[in-house]
């Protein structure tokens, strides 16, 4: 809890009494947490532990069970590459490997400066137009791992890195 400012602590009781009212308020608090600040690590378990009543063993559980909840911050730009059947058939493995290549981190991984993160996801529900690579919500339609160094030129320029 060292690392947690004053203004942050407060904000993470605030989200806590917005569902102090609720049955089984967890989900709803580690939603907003998670939008407020990217990640929930464990110094943020704790003050939700206390706040709860709920052990941090059962909030770390909720947290590493489901995947859009991070123990880690995640990049500007979260690239998410569908490794469903259909994108997996169509050759999504090579289009992650190519982002993991340019990018020099593994899915999972933030890359140093903070820009880039890539997930290996699972089926996005954009079959026919595999393989889909889903950035920050944005799908982009049957990437080649040509467009792969493209995609990441486009979204350093718009970040603003180089």
């Amino acid at each position: 809890m060292a690392h947690l400012n004053e203004a942050a602590v407060a904000k993470i009781n605030e989200i806590c009494d917005r569902y102090a009212e609720e049955r089984t308020p967890l989900m709803m608090i580690l939603s907003d947490i998670q939008k407020e600040y990217g990640y929930i690590p464990l110094e943020v378990q704790e003050i939700v532990s206390k706040r709860t009543g709920l052990s941090v063993s059962e909030i770390y559980g909720v947290v590493t069970f489901y995947s859009f909840f991070s123990l880690k911050p995640k990049g500007k730009y979260i690239v998410g590459v569908c490794l469903g059947t259909a994108c997996y058939v169509k050759g999504a493995q090579q289009v992650i490997d190519k982002f993991s290549e340019l990018l020099g981190i593994a899915p999972g991984e933030t890359t140093e400066d903070g820009m880039f993160t890539i997930d290996a996801l699972r089926c996005i529900g954009a079959c026919g137009i595999a393989p889909a690579v889903s950035i920050n919500g944005k799908v982009y339609p049957k990437v080649a791992v040509s467009a792969v160094k493209g995609i990441i030129d486009e979204l350093r320029a718009e970040g603003g890195a180089n």
